[in-house]
């Protein structure tokens, strides 16, 4: 199953809106043929290996990372294709939430005769199928922030100057981000300040939807945004008050503006909740601070990667990557957990999860 799993992971930024599933069958302890979902529309995991796979159906046993599909979408059942290859053992690592599997696709294995095992490595499953399970039980994408800053915790001087504060190599894990995942989120302050292109460069697998938070529709006509609109999209999220002369002109110019309510905490669940209905599983916010701030007031945060430059920067006006209301309490503080460090060149690069339940109290001595 720990091979099947890392057979999934090539999917990713591939198969979106689809899970990254992987498989194996083996007989004897020894695999003999494995397969992935390598793209979106693509025959699935079960499918791949099966192609794959020409002995004997005694004694081999299938192992997938997700409960297998028993419905028709873009491909057949592969619940059907698994009873037609006549191996009787499958190994689940986890459900699928998906309403129209959630638990009927082990159901129809075990109407077939086949004997199915659920919950091998299922903690290691949820974890990778942790955005497209976001998407599926909350109704939200998976949010990644990306931060780069100062030792000191700044994202820019005190007269908004930012480039560079990374190095190059920090920025290129940045661009490989942006080529994985559906959208590129940032608010309408960091939009006018830095003029950002917020493309993948190099271009990754995924072409991202460059989303900008702009309340009253100000997005310059003449950034770098609105004049690529036309090759790569960008939706603008305004309020409903925003001007319709503004909305117009955005329009026009080639970008996709989408309303939402008043209310700056409502328009942004709102607007999270359409995304996911568009099918967007990954989204990469890149700030500004009040961006990131509401999402972690909201509890909206998912995955944190950072990029700490060894700059000194100073300044009680120099810009701070969260602002926001926060907590009142330390202990409501957000966790981040399964913390991974890379140095780039002069950079430290870090990179974890927000955890959701607190961990236990430490013992006193």
């Amino acid at each position: 199953m720990l091979r099947a799993l890392e057979l999934a992971m090539r999917g990713e930024g591939r198969v979106e809106p689809n899970p990254m599933v992987g498989c194996v069958i083996a007989r004897g302890g020894s695999i003999v043929a494995e397969g992935q979902h390598g793209r979106f529309g693509g025959a699935h995991a079960e499918v791949e290996a099966l192609a794959r796979f020409d002995g004997s159906p005694a004694d081999a046993a299938l192992y997938v990372t997700l409960e297998p599909c028993c419905h028709h979408g873009k491909t057949p059942p592969c619940t059907d294709a698994i009873g037609r290859s006549g191996i009787g053992r499958v190994f689940v690592a986890h459900p699928d939430p998906y309403p129209e599997v959630a638990g009927r696709g082990v159901a129809k294995l075990r109407a077939m005769g086949v004997e199915v095992i659920e919950g091998v490595c299922r903690e290691e499953a949820a974890e990778l199928l942790a955005p497209y399970r976001t998407r599926i039980e909350k109704g939200r994408p998976w949010i990644l922030v990306k931060v780069a800053m100062s030792w000191d915790g700044k994202i820019a001087t005190r007269s908004g100057d930012s480039r560079w504060i990374s190095g190059e190599s920090s920025r290129a894990v940045a661009h490989a981000l942006r080529g994985r995942v559906d959208a590129v989120l940032v608010g309408i302050g960091t939009a006018e300040r830095d003029d950002p292109l917020l493309t993948a460069r190099p271009p990754g697998p995924r072409v991202a939807t460059r989303v900008i938070l702009d309340s009253q529709g100000r997005l310059p006509l003449d950034s770098r945004l609105v004049r690529s609109a036309r090759e790569t999209p960008v939706l603008v999220a305004v309020s409903e008050s925003a001007d319709p002369r503004a909305v117009d002109r955005l329009g026009d110019a080639g970008c996709e503006v989408w309303a939402g309510p008043a209310d700056r905490a409502a328009r942004l669940d709102r607007l999270l909740g359409e995304l996911a209905r568009r099918g967007m599983t990954n989204v990469l916010v890149e700030g500004g601070g009040h961006v990131i701030g509401s999402l972690r007031d909201a509890d909206r945060i998912d995955e944190v990667h950072l990029f700490l430059a060894p700059r000194w920067i100073g300044g009680s006006l120099a810009v701070s990557p969260v602002a926001g209301r926060g907590p009142d309490s330390l202990a409501d503080a957000a966790w981040i957990d399964r913390l991974a460090l890379e140095v780039l060149d002069d950079d430290l690069y870090v990179r974890g999860r927000v955890r959701r339940e607190r961990p236990s109290p430490q013992p006193t001595a």
